[in-house]
């Protein structure tokens, strides 16, 4: 009933035909005007020559990170940061900030290309041995996209160029399994019939910002090595273990294999399991460790996933994290979907879970299984017998098939589109974590901040994690280039989180109560009258969300 009291705060539909039970999808009416006034985007065909060109840049981008190319790979001895923090405290072009990031995802690129644009000396401590040869596409939305624009609009270009448009066709949730759901007043619904469809365009044209385009993460991180900072910024194997304030002024930071580096501020951008964030908190020493960092961008051998999954369980206590009842199956699958020209993204709603598609571009879909599991689970290891332990489970949890699913349920066929599209070794598992809202710690402590997942962590339900970080990464930098002296940096952070937290936090509430409808959809639609006023108020309060979160002042 939680869900129920505040799930108009979620989602919206901007068309919703109640009487039909097989609809064909049309674009809003809404959708259609402000497309005639305002300047909407074009995607480009999905013609061999555009799968062609998308793919291959994925694997040029895919071979680059894998060589680490843009990052220092060895030590040259000279680097600004071995050198103990300049005695002159006035801030000037001759004497700049200077900054040190922990992590190398997108939050630590894109804070990290803000400074650079500022004006500020930076560096990157990544603790992965390499950028992610792989990872699945990321949804740039269109708060994000003003964001990167206002950091540099090479990357913008650059990214708008490499991206697929998704905000042109029809968004939404459909019934995933049950066959004559009864809504209210008698309204039926069968498996694959829309539920709720909502418009992302409009929000975006309204407030004059670019419309969300879908990269491949590989993409994303060499366009900011290439373009957003200066070459050998990022140092690989590189994880800051502690930091202290140095008496004179300034951080001296120790990374794990005791090199020593020197700063005026430090961000930690170092994901959900913080070394940077469990200091600044005064977290236990067991509340952080390596869990998929945004550069290796979740791209864990079997054996590191299951060790991932086991240690997750014990360190989420200290670290004041707490499991969304979730794990999560994803791929990134070369198939052509057969509602590609109508459907930019759907989720199949069902009991105890839900199977989230989205276009890839390139003629490729990714996809999500959010299934109901106890935490730190893991599949059985391959066998002669069983070559796709991993597919064989989601086959059967999502089976179209007489008799269905565990519970009985016979589920809509496109979820066994995509999986049968799907080899076994393209299939990551992983158990999804957030954390509550820092309301009343912070996110910073004196020269230390914290961004992205480190200081806001939620499930991906509005795709808003990535889009928050970037607009942290922005926010920091501006903050940090309002100081003119050292002593004006706490300050400066502080201001930062003033002006972060209160939005951040309403997008993790949101996130979380979204997570909780999507798997509880059916214990409220059945109930007499509340099904109606559920629709009536997810119709009401869809656009306001999205206009809340397409805004270029963050």
């Amino acid at each position: 009933m939680r869900s129920f009291l505040l799930a108009c705060l979620f989602l919206s539909a901007s068309a919703f035909s109640p009487s039909s039970t097989h609809h064909k999808i049309q674009q809003p009416r809404s959708r259609l005007s402000m497309a005639a006034t305002l300047e909407a985007p074009v995607r480009e065909p999905e013609t061999s020559d555009r799968v062609k060109e998308v793919r291959e840049r994925f694997q040029k981008a895919s071979e680059d990170a894998t060589s680490a190319k843009g990052c220092a790979t060895q030590d040259r001895g000279d680097e600004w940061w071995r050198e103990p923090v300049p005695a002159e405290k006035n801030i000037s072009a001759e004497r700049p900030i200077r900054v040190l990031v922990a992590g190398g995802g997108v939050a630590g690129l894109v804070a990290a290309s803000a400074c650079h644009a500022k004006g500020m000396q930076v560096a990157i401590f990544e603790q992965a041995s390499q950028y992610a040869p792989y990872g699945g596409p990321i949804q740039i939305q269109s708060n994000a996209l003003a964001a990167i624009r206002k950091i540099s609009e090479t990357c913008y270009d650059e990214l708008l160029k490499a991206g697929t448009v998704t905000a042109d066709r029809v968004s939404g949730l459909k019934i995933g399994y049950r066959k004559g759901v009864f809504l209210g007043l008698g309204q039926q619904y069968e498996k694959g019939d829309w539920l709720v469809r909502f418009d992302t365009l409009q929000p975006a044209l309204e407030a004059g910002l670019p419309a969300t385009v879908v990269v491949d993460r590989p993409v994303i991180q060499q366009i900011f090595l290439r373009h957003g900072i200066p070459d050998g910024t990022v140092r690989i194997k590189s994880r800051v273990k502690q930091y202290e304030e140095l008496p004179e002024g300034g951080l001296k930071v120790t990374l794990e294999d005791g090199t020593i580096a020197y700063c005026d501020a430090l961000l930690g951008a170092d994901g959900i399991w913080s070394s940077v964030r469990r200091q600044i908190h005064d977290l236990d020493a067991g509340a952080d460790g390596f869990a998929a960092s945004g550069a290796a961008g979740g791209a864990l051998s079997e054996a590191e996933a299951r060790r991932m999954a086991k240690d997750s369980v014990l360190m989420a206590a200290g670290a004041n994290r707490r499991y969304s009842g979730f794990t999560c199956y994803a791929a990134l699958t070369e198939h052509k979907a057969s509602n590609i020209e109508e459907v930019s993204y759907q989720i199949l709603l069902g009991k105890d879970k839900y199977f989230v598609s989205t276009d890839g571009g390139g003629e490729r879909q990714q996809w999500f299984a959010m299934i109901r599991n106890e935490p730190g689970g893991v599949d059985p290891e391959a066998t002669e017998d069983n070559p796709t332990p991993k597919l064989n489970r989601l086959l059967q949890e999502f089976n179209n098939q007489e008799p269905g699913d565990s519970n009985g349920d016979v589920w809509d066929d496109f979820a066994h589109e995509l999986l049968r599209a799907t080899p076994e070794d393209a299939i990551k598992r992983r158990d999804l974590y957030d954390g509550p809202p820092l309301i009343t710690k912070g996110w910073s402590r004196g020269p230390v901040a914290i961004c992205g997942d480190a200081a806001h962590p939620m499930l991906p339900n509005l795709g808003q994690g990535g889009c928050q970080a970037t607009e942290d990464g922005y926010r920091f930098a501006e903050e940090l280039a309002t100081v003119r002296h050292t002593s004006e940096i706490p300050a400066a952070l502080q201001a930062y989180c003033r002006k972060r937290i209160p939005r951040t936090t309403i997008i993790q509430i949101l996130a979380q109560l979204g997570a909780d409808l999507l798997v509880d959809f059916d214990k409220m639609m059945t109930i007499p009258l509340v099904g109606p006023f559920f629709l009536f108020m997810t119709q009401f309060s869809m656009p306001w969300i999205l206009r809340f979160l397409y805004t270029a002042e963050f």
